[in-house]
């Protein structure tokens, strides 16, 4: 099989691109012709499409008959003349029904896309507004979602005044509040995707990443609540046109019609029988379209998967060597604290975490969950939102200073979003899933360098085939869905390259990997940083993982950085007694299977009830008294290694599942 490149053969890549958007549009056809072939999709399509064929031409066809006014034949009951009698004008019931479809659904439609509008604004104004102005809007949705939507028709329409426009708004607002909360709930969700801080990082506003990654997102559930609503707007319009608060004469829709037909019901009672039936039917029409809408959405799922060739497991001669941070540091950190709100008040889950890192040099951020590590990578990266506050005494990337001038400073946006990248831990949801791949990836060069989509999707494919992703021209053109998760992660560590970084934060970057999948993307970060001298913070639960690929290694507990050590002196020299307890809680390949598994007694301490003292010692074997009365600052033994322990380096004993038992939970 003969494999052509974009470059080589163009016009072959554009048939085959034609092709694959051929065979989408097809089964995007069929997967809707299976769903309108099932009993439910078929008495829905029927109804609908009568209904909207009648408004399109019941007024062309019937217009003049159903105006006619004949007075010889006033409030006339049923006949072979007029099927469902006169009215009081001599005029045909019949057709008027069926001339009535057209402005009975355009208004119904029109009411909905306001309603529609108006609770996508009000919805998404806690994104737009941050927390504090949002708050307000929150409460008013609340507020409004409280009361009867047919109350607050009424309570609107008086308000309009009667007519048509008045009729239309009080519909539309009444219905606003409902649409509102789904939105709020839906962007509340979508926000704190990884995906949406990626494009924070990149430098992205809230009204562009509102219009370019949440809504998209957000969109096919409102549409389904928009076709379900549509029905009750229908009723609801009829409903003010039967109390004389909605269409006028001489216009009419089906409520009007109603109206009359009641007047004359005990004379000719299909006259009240047919607009009602009429009125129910294009509801249920309406109502059935959405549930198959809803149906059809909620099955569709796309999954490819790729195969990889192994890649054989690191020599030792591939070790990086450990190094020491370069004068200039690309990043430094001196005692920063990240306080967020908890149910009992403010909870300061970092305290105090200090380090540096060299140009080149790569740092591992190892510790159990809760330790503060993730955390401590959003405030370097400028993602901690109000009323989450950042405070250090020193925080500088690239000597510039990102605490004392953050959201003063006009180049903080373009620095962070150019040479600082971030992969985050899953990379299912660090992609945009309505977004292609190269359209993502290409955002950093539109927004911080101004350059066209051309130049955009240049850059993207490039830097995806620096990240090792095969056929990267086809794959730039794909969506998230068509990629498996190691090659999201590869698209992840491309777009962290999409400028020119100096720094690369990666959060767990191997979660939910296999082990070849995670080998391939520790191999890449090191590639990746000894070809363009790449500084690497890397975040890991894993100790011997960050041990293998690290120069150094920050070991943090409750918050705080308790050992700083080179890595290649990690299993000899620690002097920690976590440190040592997070490498003896890694079995080895010679270890004794019959022998209990060594673990870590107790649990995590809760970042909102520090104790006084080390908040370690209730886990340490080793704390005393003093352990537990004075917390042990973290301090250089002159070398550049810093323990934070009034025990360091003294002997640990070991203990296993057998004796920890009575001790506390393992961790």
């Amino acid at each position: 099989m003969q494999v052509f490149t974009g470059v080589e053969r163009p016009e072959s890549l554009s048939r085959w691109r034609s092709g694959v958007r051929g065979r989408r549009w097809a089964a995007g056809l069929g997967r809707w012709g299976q769903a309108l072939r099932s009993p439910l999709g078929l008495v829905a399509a029927t109804l609908l499409g009568l209904v909207l064929l009648l408004a399109i031409v019941g007024p062309i066809l019937w217009g003049e008959r159903a105006d006619a006014i004949d007075t010889n034949a006033l409030s006339q009951g049923s006949s072979s003349e007029h099927w469902l009698g006169t009215d009081s004008l001599g005029r045909d019931i019949f057709y008027r029904v069926l001339v009535a479809t057209r402005l009975s659904v355009a208004l119904a439609l029109l009411a909905t896309a306001i309603g529609v509008a108006a609770g996508v604004l009000l919805g998404a104004a806690p994104w737009l507004l941050g927390r504090r102005a949002g708050r307000f809007a929150v409460a008013t949705i609340n507020v409004a979602v409280a009361f009867p939507a047919l109350l607050l028709v009424l309570f609107f329409a008086v308000i309009f005044g009667v007519g048509i426009r008045g009729a239309v708004l009080a519909v539309g607002l009444g219905m606003a509040p409902y649409y509102a909360r789904v939105t709020s709930t839906l962007v509340a969700g979508v926000s704190g995707r990884d995906f949406v801080a990626a494009a924070r990082t990149v430098g992205l506003g809230r009204t562009r990443i509102l219009l370019r990654h949440i809504l998209p997102n957000i969109g096919e559930p409102l549409i389904v609540n928009a076709t379900l609503g549509a029905g009750g707007a229908l009723l609801a319009f009829a409903g003010l046109s039967f109390l004389g608060l909605g269409v006028q004469a001489p216009s009419y829709d089906w409520g009007l019609l109603l109206n009359e037909g009641l007047n004359g019901i005990y004379v000719s009672p299909a006259g009240a029988l047919a607009p009602g039936v009429t009125i129910v039917l294009a509801g249920l029409a309406f109502n059935l379209t959405g549930e198959v809408v809803a149906k059809k959405v909620g099955l569709r799922t796309a999954n490819v998967r790729t195969a990889y060739s192994p890649v054989p497991p690191a020599t030792g001669d591939e070790a990086p060597a450990a190094g020491r941070p370069d004068p200039s540091p690309v990043l430094e950190v001196e005692d920063l604290h990240v306080t967020v709100t908890g149910p009992a008040g403010p909870v300061t889950p970092v305290r105090g975490v200090s380090f540096a890192i060299g140009r080149g040099e790569a740092v591992g951020l190892v510790g159990e969950s809760g330790s503060g590590k993730s955390l401590t990578a959003l405030a370097v990266a400028q993602l901690i939102e109000a009323p989450g506050r950042v405070d250090a005494r020193r925080l500088e990337f690239q000597g510039t200073d990102l605490v004392h001038t953050r959201g003063r400073a006009k180049g903080i946006g373009r620095l962070l979003g150019t040479s600082l990248g971030v992969v985050f831990q899953d990379p299912t949801t660090s992609l945009n899933p309505t977004m292609r791949i190269g359209r993502q990836l290409g955002e950093v060069v539109r927004r911080h360098l101004g350059k066209g989509w051309g130049e955009a999707r240049a850059r993207a494919v490039d830097r995806l085939r620096a990240a090792r992703v095969p056929a990267p021209e086809r794959r730039a053109h794909q969506y998230p869905h068509e990629f498996s998760g190691g090659m999201r992660q590869r698209a992840m560590i491309a777009m962290a390259m999409m400028g020119d970084p100096a720094l690369i934060v990666a959060d767990e970057p191997t979660t939910a990997l296999d082990v070849t999948v995670q080998r391939q993307v520790l191999r890449l970060l090191q590639e990746i940083r000894a070809e363009n001298h790449v500084a690497v913070l890397l975040i890991s639960h894993d100790i011997t993982v960050v041990g293998q690929v690290c120069d150094r290694v920050l070991v943090m507990y409750a918050g705080r950085v308790v050992e700083d050590l080179p890595s290649s002196e990690l299993r000899t020299a620690a002097r920690h007694p976590y440190t040592r307890a997070l490498l003896a809680a890694v079995p080895g390949m010679k270890a004794d299977r019959d022998r209990p598994l060594t673990i870590i007694p107790g649990r995590p301490v809760d970042p909102a009830h520090f104790p006084p003292g080390c908040a370690f010692a209730d886990r340490c074997p080793l704390a005393d008294d003093h352990c537990r009365a004075v917390d042990p600052a973290l301090t250089d033994d002159g070398s550049g290694r810093r323990v934070a322990c009034w025990h360091a380096g003294e002997p640990l004993p070991v203990v296993t599942e057998e004796d920890s038992v009575g001790v506390g939970e393992a961790s």
